[in-house]
């Protein structure tokens, strides 16, 4: 399997590897647009990747992944065939360059899906270590330094680069001590407990977590909540030896990709998958090691995980166990912290915390940096006028969301975000209008057109299907369960679905698990009788969010999303609503 990822071979897709890719956007520069157009991209997807990204390489490169995606077996002649058109020789010759160098083994580290988290040094500047500590030890801290020092901060849906520094600008955090929380494990009662608890507990300032080493920091949050910028900020402070300062190794690793490797075993062997090039058969046994481990809310075995009496078949349990032996920090939502915190009950070095978003300073600091002048107001007014604004505004991804929606819109009302599901609906509605039907018009009038309801009826059928599944990263096959074309899935429906690509080929998920709740919950709403909603289990999480869809009214943007399916009759809701309550 090894040469499956290392060989270019001539005319093959695999010629098209990471490696490839990033030398050759580098080669490419400005004119990435026009070679985008001679392999015949739409000029559609040019423009989101044209607003996706900020440098040409970024641009080059998602432009290359996008061809390679839209095409079963692109050849390398396709691609010299478009550079000729465009009397671009001198790349065909970089092309013939890179496919006759590319037998040189390509380094894959685990951290994330998309190109920003996946920034695999060249050749020329990797590092090759041998099997001394201290060139292991020196190649972690560089890597973590070059690719950490800034990442992108994320817009509503949309990943879009702004270059956020986290050594000079990390936006404080509240962290609590979270020892005693007891969630229940579904996820409106995850929500409900934040918004009641939020406001009182008392900060622990980030510093003193690791003023006295803990074996084990469990770190537990609401999705979107931070908990991902909490670990790397650790990562670069442990490279700039401010923290963790006994521990000569380091390693991250998302769950989301170990969910690939299932036939892994141990620890020696995931290492080798994901560091190969660091580590080259380090035992790492005979030094201080930690293993930072990113949600594992995502962990697909969790349960077996969880219960290791259980029969099980997967080995990359055994490994993932296997870093409890190890100093660790482990991540993820708090319905499976609280679970996962269980197995560590006579465990006596252990700090467990939580995230709570940003505190008072860090939400004002971003109102200050990322909102228009002439808005700032606006967005001030809104907090004060709904409490659930803000609170959600500690959030990252909702502060962003309400921000960014707030600042694009000619008229905003202080009352838009009086409910979770009003401002779930508004962040919907608005990345639809902006990001898929590209239209500046007003909602009303795009709701309006037939086919634009059956576009949020379909990716809201997409989300309810998974969601009751319990599948949050899917294949093409099982689409295809569901979905005639699946073309729609890769066209029509980019943005709110992405495209992940893994040494196991491609796999699929919803670009944040809130959005595919609240599609889930607009899909039953509409579709399902309230008695086939009750009898649902899968769907208690999203109760509250279908009662919010009840809502009568006309002044707020829910109404759009209620009235998808005709043939449904509105005298069923009164009848929900007592039912649920």
């Amino acid at each position: 399997m090894g040469q499956l990822f290392t060989q270019l071979k001539k005319d093959e897709t695999n010629v098209f590897s990471q490696t490839f890719k990033l030398k050759f956007s580098d080669c490419v520069g400005v004119d990435w647009i026009t070679l985008g157009r001679w392999l015949n991209i739409e000029d559609n997807y040019l423009d989101i990747i044209n607003q996706d990204n900020s440098r040409s390489d970024e641009k080059a490169y998602s432009m290359l992944t996008k061809w390679v995606q839209m095409n079963d077996n692109p050849t390398v002649d396709e691609l010299k065939i478009a550079l000729k058109k465009m009397n671009r020789m001198d790349l065909i010759r970089k092309v013939d360059e890179f496919t006759k160098t590319s037998s040189l083994p390509e380094i894959f580290f685990g951290f994330s899906a998309n190109k920003d988290s996946l920034n695999t040094p060249d050749i020329a500047s990797r590092v090759h270590v041998n099997k001394d500590i201290s060139e292991s030890y020196t190649a972690l801290k560089n890597y973590y330094q070059k690719y950490y020092g800034k990442i992108n901060e994320l817009q509503p849906l949309l990943k879009t680069p702004a270059n956020v520094d986290l050594i000079q600008k990390f936006v404080d955090l509240c962290i609590v001590d979270a020892h005693n929380a007891q969630m229940d494990v579904v996820c409106s009662v995850e929500r409900k407990k934040f918004l009641e608890k939020q406001m009182s507990y008392t900060p622990i300032p980030y510093s003193e977590i690791f003023m006295n080493e803990k074996s084990v920091i469990l770190i537990s949050g609401i999705a979107g909540i931070g908990k991902t910028w909490l670990l790397r900020k650790c990562l670069l402070d442990w490279s700039n030896n401010l923290i963790w300062n006994n521990v000569e190794l380091v390693f991250y690793l998302e769950c989301r990709r170990l969910n690939q490797y299932q036939n892994v075993s141990n620890i020696n062997e995931l290492l080798n998958v994901f560091y190969k090039d660091i580590l080259n058969d380090f035992d790492i046994s005979k030094h201080t090691t930690l293993f930072i481990i990113d949600g594992l809310d995502e962990f697909k075995y969790l349960n077996e995980l969880l219960n290791p009496n259980l029969s099980c078949t997967f080995p990359i349990v055994n490994a993932l166990a296997e870093i409890q032996s190890y100093k660790h920090v482990v991540a993820g939502r708090v319905y499976a912290i609280d679970k996962y915190q269980n197995i560590y009950t006579e465990h006596i070095d252990k700090l467990t915390i939580q995230i709570m978003g940003f505190n008072q300073d860090g939400v004002e600091n971003y109102v200050e940096n990322h909102v228009i002048e002439e808005k700032k107001e606006v967005v001030k007014a809104t907090f004060k006028e709904s409490l659930i604004a803000k609170v959600m505004a500690t959030v990252p991804f909702y502060l962003s969301s309400m921000c960014k929606i707030i600042s694009d819109s000619s008229k905003i009302y202080t009352t838009s975000f009086l409910t979770m599901t009003e401002l779930y609906a508004n962040i919907f509605l608005y990345f639809l209008q902006k990001h898929i039907i590209k239209n500046n018009g007003l909602v009303y009038e795009m709701m309006a057109n037939e086919n634009n309801k059956k576009y949020v009826l379909t990716i809201c059928r997409i989300a309810f299907e998974l969601f009751i599944e319990n599948k949050f990263i899917f294949s093409k096959e099982e689409f295809l369960l569901f979905i005639n074309n699946f073309n729609e899935v890769d066209e029509s429906l980019f943005g709110f679905i992405e495209r992940v690509e893994t040494h196991l080929g491609y796999f699929y998920q919803f670009a944040h698990l809130t959005v595919m709740e609240f599609c889930a919950s607009v899909y039953a709403y509409n579709c399902l009788s309230f008695e086939e909603i009750i009898a649902n289990k899968k769907l208690k999480s999203c109760l509250s969010m279908i009662c919010g869809l009840s809502n009568k009214n006309q002044n707020i943007l829910l109404k759009f999303l209620v009235n998808l399916n005709p043939s449904k009759k509105s005298k069923e809701e009164s009848s929900l609503l007592v039912s649920i309550l």
